[in-house]
């Protein structure tokens, strides 16, 4: 062997100085021409209240200006394929990594998009059961239900040289397993007739209930009754047999109305194509309600909710097809698949252990392959997205994770905790944006930006270690050590919502007396089934007003005022004190600048490169006509009313010429949840998480519940800085000294002792929950210290 003599040079090497990740001058979104320097291979916590502009930084800067460098390296024809990325607004961003970003968007909500698909894991158990599956059936994709069996055969031309062609006859064969009934959804969609017509009538007499389907309107009712194919006069219920058919299910077919050329076809078809396509959340709310009314979903009698075709539900191994596979809670996959003992396809074995183990290294055990991936909350997404990057062999990769606690049961953090400093220790960067102290409390370096919200944040108020955090005078730093106390005194319950054999999901045949009247928490570990029961067991009937994790959609266009329909009265507002149309003051209708088309900025696309986006020069940026502009209410036009903060607006409409009590009732329920820094016009694409939050959280307290109505709140905490939290907490308290009743799924220990009955559920996850372990008052639950939350709670409150 030769001899290696090591004489390393004591002075460093020059590689070795980029240890850094430096930003100079990030004025993105909030930001404030913000310096800063990270450490590389370090494990980085971002902290800030709600809105002080961490994402901005982390996600908004440095993660994109990664991601639209490593796009620079391709070809300019593969560029062409990608999208296109603005360059940050940054003077100077400079030693970064390849950045992997796992967020917090939920995962499509396309009923054919499963855990299972979303992970690889569906990938390779087709291939293990096309290798392995007795009878054979076909290759891979006859185990997979996005795939359709097609058999086609017929004459194809083939160029034999010199203007020679010869007819030579083929014959096309995919073997796919797609359920032909519900088309690998799972569950087949049943239209209500009742709730499209009434059969008594007549279309002439205005049969339809169709919300916006009128009888003078020729593109819906006019079609119909002037098609030539059914009697206008004669009552639904007397229609013959073909009439039905061409009433109900007719094809598209061309038909003259009124000289117009219109397309004809079935009532069914219709109503799939004109509602049923559309997303239900963008829906208004009386459209939503019609198509919950008509429409109900069952789960497919054929495949029985597999999706499946009975060929690949037939394949076996050692007794399991790939749909009972696919249905077990994934650690019991994991043993399942730990048993197969088959040399030919080990590697394949050692790779789906791999991505199974993950799972349940992450407390996502308890899911099952075919869960529907629209179904998981934003935490599990998440943690799922994770999955991927466990097992990587990279390092000196920049990891940036958005809140990954969210979702998780204290007793879960540590875990996760665990994973994060795993990645760090691989020699990756890693940047958490996060809320929780015990999060921040296990990092190298902590970033904590503000001072406030919105344009009162965007600066770094510290930068240094958690000891030098817990002594600075910034808002995290005061309120890192809050403890919340448990209560001395609870309310008094007024009355009880009655839950009786609740079993979705997981739950086990579940009785519990829910308390009206006061503060109802529900917690448990991940997968204990809280959702389940809050969401999916409440009845029909008890007038509660649901606010879920499903995150608010918008383009640029959407902001505060129009999402919580404030915009509504001050239009009219405006159009009474000027005598014109409120269509006027709408930069989406008649008021609209004509040359940006009331966006306010003209856009250029640059084909590969990104596009451009300056402000329109004719309405500078203001977005309305100008002679919109001329008129005015309370000394102020619309243009000016959407650039004020609510706090501002709910001033300004509260009382003088520009008293509107209807918009003066929303901009307070915004105050009210934190949002008073927020300007009405500000794009909802600008919005951080825990602000899109509280903005659906407004909206929906105005929705009517009944006499006593039930809010179900699923962690509204989601998002929120400690200081935040404490706002929210008042904010419930009003709600229920109102009258109201409040049911929150919460995991946040200060929540916990706030209420004044919890419910846990538990004691595990998945088939190991669905039980209810504790029901009682706080005090209670810390006395007994008998579930993982009541030690948490007492350890959380120093008992």
């Amino acid at each position: 062997m030769a001899t290696r003599t090591d004489r390393r040079s004591s002075a460093p090497h020059e590689a070795d100085s980029h240890d850094m990740i430096r930003v100079h001058g990030a004025r993105v979104n909030n930001l404030k021409d913000v310096t800063i320097e990270i450490p590389k291979r370090r494990l980085t916590v971002f902290t800030g209240v709600s809105g002080s502009g961490k994402s901005s930084l982390v996600f908004g800067t440095i993660a994109a200006e990664s991601q639209r460098l490593i796009n620079e390296t391709y070809s300019a024809f593969l560029q062409g394929f990608m999208p296109t990325l603005a360059r940050p607004e940054v003077d100077v961003l400079d030693g970064l990594t390849t950045v992997i970003t796992v967020d917090q968007q939920r995962m499509g909500s396309d009923p054919r998009s499963t855990v299972g698909t979303a992970t690889d894991a569906n990938a390779m158990l087709r291939i293990l059961f096309s290798r392995l599956g007795k009878p054979h059936i076909g290759p891979p994709s006859a185990y997979s239900f996005n795939t359709a069996s097609v058999r086609a055969s017929g004459g194809i031309t083939v160029d034999r040289g010199a203007a020679k062609t010869k007819t030579v006859k083929a014959t096309f064969n995919r073997v796919g397993g797609m359920c032909t009934r519900c088309e690998g959804r799972g569950a087949v969609s049943d239209i209500d007739l009742t709730q499209l017509y009434d059969d008594s009538k007549s279309i002439a007499e205005g049969a339809f209930t169709i919300p916006g389907w009128k009888s003078d309107n020729v593109w819906t009712v006019g079609l119909y009754a002037q098609s030539g194919f059914l009697d206008p006069n004669k009552p639904i219920r007397r229609f013959t047999k073909k009439e039905m058919q061409d009433f109900l299910y007719r094809e598209p077919v061309k038909v003259k109305v009124n000289g117009v050329n219109l397309t004809y076809e079935g009532l069914i078809p219709k109503i799939q194509k004109s509602f049923l396509s559309k997303d239900k959340e963008a829906m208004q709310p009386h459209i939503r309600a019609f198509v919950e009314r008509a429409v109900t979903f069952t789960t497919c009698p054929e495949c029985d909710g597999t999706r499946l075709s009975e060929g690949a539900r037939s394949s076996k191994i050692k007794r399991v097809s790939i749909a009972d596979a696919c249905a077990m809670e994934i650690r019991d996959l994991a043993t399942w698949v730990r048993g197969l003992k088959e040399p030919s396809v080990a590697p394949l074995l050692t790779a789906l252990q791999g991505t199974l183990d993950s799972f349940v290294e992450l407390g996502l055990g308890y899911l099952s392959l075919d869960r529907a991936a629209g179904t998981l909350s934003g935490g599990e997404a998440q943690r799922v997205k994770m999955i991927r990057h466990l097992g990587s062999s990279l390092t000196d990769v920049t990891y940036v994770f958005d809140e990954p606690t969210i979702g998780l049961h204290p007793h879960d953090i540590q875990r996760m905790n665990e994973l994060l400093l795993r990645l760090r220790n691989k020699g990756n960067t890693v940047l958490v944006v996060e809320h929780k102290p015990e999060v921040i409390a296990i990092a190298d370096h902590v970033v904590d930006l503000g001072p406030g919200a919105g344009t009162g944040g965007g600066a770094v108020c510290f930068e240094g270690t958690v000891a030098g955090l817990r002594k600075s005078d910034t808002v995290t730093g005061l309120h890192l050590d809050d403890r919340a106390a448990v209560k001395d005194a609870v309310r008094e319950p007024t009355g009880t919502l009655e839950i009786r054999g609740a079993s979705a999901h997981n739950l086990r045949d579940v009785d519990v007396d829910v308390p009206l009247g006061v503060l109802v928490a529900v917690t448990g570990v991940a997968g204990s089934g809280k959702s389940s029961l809050v969401h999916g067991s409440i009845p029909a009937d008890a007038g509660v007003v649901s606010i879920d994790q499903t995150p608010i959609r918008g383009s640029r266009r959407s902001n505060p005022a129009t999402y919580t329909g404030l915009l509504d009265p001050i239009r009219k507002a405006y159009a009474k004190a000027n005598g014109v149309k409120p269509a006027l003051f709408s930069a989406n209708s008649e008021g609209a600048c004509p040359t940006c088309n009331g966006a306010g900025v003209v856009y250029t696309d640059l084909g590969m490169m990104a596009g451009v986006a300056t402000p329109c020069e004719d309405c500078e940026g203001k977005r309305f006509q100008a002679s919109v502009l001329d008129y005015h209410l309370g000394g102020r036009d619309i243009s000016e009313v959407l650039a004020m903060s609510v706090s501002e607006a709910e001033e300004f409409f509260g009382s003088g010429d520009a008293h509107t009590p209807a918009a003066h009732k929303i901009l307070g329920r915004l105050t009210d949840v934190g949002l008073g820094y927020l300007t009405l016009g500000q794009p909802l694409t600008t919005l951080s998480g825990g602000e899109r939050q509280r903005l659906k959280l407004a909206a929906h307290m105005a929705e009517k519940g009944g006499d006593q109505p039930v809010y179900v709140l699923d962690e509204p905490t989601a998002g929120l800085h400690l200081a935040d939290v404490e706002q929210l907490l008042g904010l419930l308290d009003r709600l229920v000294d109102a009258g109201k009743s409040v049911i929150v799924v919460e995991h946040h220990q200060a929540v916990m002792a706030h209420a004044d009955w919890i419910i846990d559920l538990g004691p595990g996850a998945g088939h190991d929950g669905g039980e209810i372990v504790f029901e009682g008052t706080p005090a209670d639950l810390v006395a007994a210290r008998a579930t993982l939350t009541g030690e948490h709670l007492a350890a959380y409150v120093g008992a």
